[in-house]
């Protein structure tokens, strides 16, 4: 039986070291949150036989009790018979102890192979299970849009992230420490900042007391902008994580080199999750940002609403018959599929082209003399421009996806909402090279006005009313392509005169693509000069195909408000070449190798600086990881490891890794990262570092603990 000394033995400074006694018992004592703060474990690998107990550094407020039910569930799962351990806890300094066991009581044997190794990352497993922080405090059941976008995502799982991003420029004063309160204060009147998905077959969304947006901050100088918004954008955001947002600055506060009252201009990232928030909502949220920063970092008044659980509600509420008999009258086909000349399948990439502020003031004055959209004409040279990839002849169908904003409801606030609301809905072009261009136009802006009675209809239920899924695939890949007209609020007169008074000059939050679960996404949107940028985003698509498509799509739009009406037909407009100089610049996205190998997250200072190595454990979110490889400040580079596959040597994928190894894990990792450790020595390497965390850990705390034991294996 474990018995436990007195308690005051823990945590007087001066106390000798104290012997706790453990046999074998029936009894269970529940392991509780450590009292203060969650336990971080450090493995010392050098002072450990290959079946020899370890000696453990307990980082953090120490609980006998945990210590006592560690080792006890140890040996009911280790099934020990007759082995008992003698626990000794030493305090070396606040928040600092030393535990060592001595066993008794006969080896176990596995065959012929001697004594059978000590269950290390096992028992720091079990020592930092259950330190958790604060619960959830309200779960929400989410729409059926928000299930597909989850789905979508989980399936392209990887090391580049699955997210949005919007950029801006701040030109005045900027303190960071306001900045990070009133972010902290849009969270607490803003549920959606607050929620992530559970894990588990059927994801809730729950919402947490007191959590906010990750809040980075850069100096001046540090990175370069393209460098940080691409390792932000392969960082990704993880929608089980606490929190759809981050916020990245590059800059703020003055200039060190200049005179104290001089702010040099500041870049502002904000990546955010699709599957709970989308472009408008994030620009809504922005606005409240301003609105807070203004009133020195702090809103009035409480939570909003309607808030997402308002709308679920709402949205439950309906009666699908209507829409039901809408998409069953006229069923979608099959997308449009984008036929590739290299026969290939495998690209990932980002391309942009952009109309001049003229060229889009054109096309908008000739959309509207025809009763249309700008997005009407962007649909209409989308479709052709996929005739002309596909070589069709004749009349033909188009099938692809477009936007609609979801909030054109009835539910009253709908327009202030933030949360994941922009829906992807099938639109079919009948395209005909002898009828005129404007039919084509007239066409889609009607089809556009019908689906707007049915914007809150996910695809997935429109598929289920006509293609019902089969058992085996309930949520098919998306197919074709997908278009993107971004229509924003405006923000109000107010945030802008208030900004100006404290000489602070905020550009409008520009698009940087999005990442969607369809093969190629066409983002349009105009720029702050009143330009129109087009960023065409593929995944598991050559890039050369995607440019093509652009290339051609650009040109159309430009050549649409010369065309004589109504004389010219699609195939005048199909037959129109490329402007000579008009190909749009490339800017490749590469991805990273298979997931068993180590993805690094950030680079060593210099060459053979050491590596710390996070291993993922089972249910642990890309974005705590992510994190703590932002936190870590020491020149080590910071690589993720995922488990290995059944059967292949854990430490395979650090073969061959120059200078010092430390392991990190959060809780659940730590039998894996073990075994790492174990093979490592076992091959003759240099012992590893080791360390394991409770989930519930800060960041930038784990990561001054792995920089705390990287110093000691230099």
């Amino acid at each position: 039986m474990h018995t436990t000394a007195t308690k005051a033995a823990y945590r007087a400074p001066a106390a000798p070291p104290t012997t706790m006694t453990t046999g074998h018992s029936s009894h269970a004592t529940p392991a509780r949150a450590t009292p203060g703060g969650p336990m971080t474990v450090v493995v010392d690998l050098a002072r450990q036989g290959a079946d020899t107990p370890p000696v453990l550094e307990l980082r953090g407020p120490v609980d006998p009790h945990r210590i006592d039910a560690a080792l006890d569930r140890l040996d009911r799962l280790t099934a020990r018979p007759g082995r008992s351990w003698h626990p000794r806890l030493r305090r070396t300094g606040p928040g600092h102890h030393t535990l060592r066991l001595t066993a008794t009581g006969p080896h176990e044997r596995t065959g012929t192979t001697g004594p059978a190794p000590f269950p290390t990352g096992l028992l720091a497993d079990l020592l930092t299970a259950g330190s958790a922080g604060p619960g959830p405090t309200a779960r929400i059941e989410p729409t059926p849009l928000q299930r597909e976008l989850l789905a979508d995502a989980d399936a392209h799982p990887g090391i580049e992230g699955w997210c949005e991003q919007l950029a801006l420029t701040w030109r005045g004063p900027l303190d960071p420490g306001r900045l990070a309160t009133a972010w902290q204060s849009v969270a607490e009147h803003e549920k959606v900042l607050r929620s992530a998905f559970e894990d588990g077959p059927e994801p809730w969304i729950v919402c947490h007391g007191r959590t906010g947006p990750e809040v980075l901050r850069f100096p001046h100088g540090s990175v370069r902008w393209p460098a940080l918004v691409e390792a932000d954008r392969r960082r990704g955001l993880d929608p089980r994580g606490e929190g759809p947002l981050r916020v990245t600055v590059l800059g703020g506060g003055t200039d060190p080199a200049g005179p104290q009252d001089t702010a040099p201009p500041a870049g502002v990232l904000l990546s955010f999750h699709p599957a709970l928030l989308d472009d408008w909502s994030v620009r809504l949220l922005l606005h409240q940002f301003y609105r807070a920063y203004l009133a020195d970092g702090t809103l009035p008044g409480g939570e909003r609403r309607p808030d997402l659980g308002d709308y679920a509600r709402w949205l439950a509420a309906q009666d699908p018959a209507a829409a039901k008999e809408f998409w069953q009258a006229a069923p979608p086909g099959p997308a449009t599929e984008l036929t590739t000349g290299t026969g290939r399948h495998d690209g990932t990439g980002q391309i942009r082209a952009r109309l001049t502020p003229g060229q889009s003031e054109r096309l908008r004055a000739w959309a509207a003399g025809h009763g249309c959209p700008e997005s009407s004409a962007l649909h209409a040279v989308w479709a052709l421009a996929l005739y002309r990839a596909g070589a069709l002849a004749g009349p033909s169908e188009i099938r692809f996806s477009a936007t609609v904003s979801g909030r054109g409801v009835l539910l009253d606030g709908i327009e202030r909402l933030p949360s994941a609301l922009r829906n992807p809905l099938p639109m079919t072009a009948a395209v005909d090279p002898a009828a005129p261009v404007t039919a084509l136009l007239s066409a889609l802006r009607d089809q556009a006005l019908d689906l707007a009675g049915y914007e809150w209809v996910s695809q997935g239920r429109i598929r289920s009313w006509t293609q019902p899924a089969t058992a085996e695939s309930p949520n098919p890949a998306r197919t074709g392509s997908l278009v993107v007209f971004e229509y924003r609020p405006h923000p109000p007169e107010d945030l802008t005169t208030g900004l100006a008074a404290m000489d602070i000059q905020v550009s409008t939050p520009e698009t940087l693509g999005a990442r969607t679960a369809f093969p190629l996404t066409l983002v349009a949107h105009r720029d702050e000069k009143g330009g129109t940028v087009l960023t065409a985003s593929c995944v598991d698509t050559p890039l050369a195909d995607a440019k093509d498509l652009l290339t051609y799509t650009v040109a159309a739009l430009r050549e649409l408000p010369h065309t004589p009406t109504p004389s010219t037909t699609i195939g005048d407009l199909l037959a129109l070449p490329p402007a000579p100089g008009r190909t749009p610049p490339t800017a490749p996205r590469t991805r990273f190798g298979p997931r068993r190998r180590p993805a690094q997250l950030r680079p060593a200072a210099r060459p053979g600086a050491g590596t710390v190595c996070l291993v993922r454990a089972p249910g642990t979110p890309l974005s705590s990881l992510t994190r703590v490889a932002y936190a870590y400040e020491g020149p080590e580079a910071v690589v993720l490891l995922h488990p290995p596959p059944d059967g292949q040597p854990a430490a395979g994928p650090l073969t061959g890794l120059q200078g010092p190894l430390v392991l990190g894990a959060f809780c659940g990792g730590g039998e894996t990262a073990y075994d790492i450790a174990r093979d490592l020595v076992a091959a003759g390497g240099r012992p590893p570092g080791m360390v394991l965390t409770a989930t519930a850990s800060p960041a930038a705390e784990f990561a001054r603990i792995l920089e705390a034991v990287a110093r000691r294996t230099r």
